[in-house]
């Protein structure tokens, strides 16, 4: 197949994929000015229970050496709609939010720039909405070296 074909036939395979995002800024503002992590997880799934799970995996450094660089990876087999990520270090402590489209693989890296506790660790939590409209959760923590959010 020659480059113009190929240009030709991805382009119109793309353009007929569905597009698949929620702006969950826009739809929940008050999630993304909480400043507990509790607050924006009730701002942006409700009172729902949340079900702590080994199928939702956080990986990370137990101790960041590099406050404005500490790498995040979310993995999990769950079928689900969404997913989000939220820290208790920052101000504001929702992190992020996957909107999830259906037989997806989930396996998301990310950088933090976290700010240093002066009283320890950071709590990392990753909260999945299965299909069924489950919450299930996953927490982590690690420590974070000066100079992060701080400088």
């Amino acid at each position: 197949m020659d480059r113009r074909k190929f240009l030709t036939l991805s382009a119109t395979v793309a353009a007929t994929l569905p597009v698949f995002a929620t702006d969950y800024r826009a739809l929940k503002p008050e999630a993304w000015k909480a400043k507990t992590v509790e607050d924006a997880i009730k701002k942006l799934y409700g009172d729902t229970p949340l079900v702590k799970t080994d199928k939702l995996k956080l990986k990370h450094p137990k101790v960041a050496p590099k406050a404005s660089f500490v790498p995040v990876r979310i993995m999990t087999d769950l079928e689900l709609k969404s997913l989000a990520l939220f820290q208790d270090s920052n101000p504001e402590s929702a992190t992020a939010v996957w909107s999830i489209y259906p037989d997806s693989i989930v396996d998301y890296a990310l950088a933090l720039k976290l700010k240093n506790k002066p009283k320890g660790d950071v709590l990392l939590i990753a909260v999945a909405e299965g299909e069924d409209g489950t919450l299930y959760m996953q927490r982590s923590q690690l420590m974070v070296s000066p100079g992060g959010c701080e400088g």
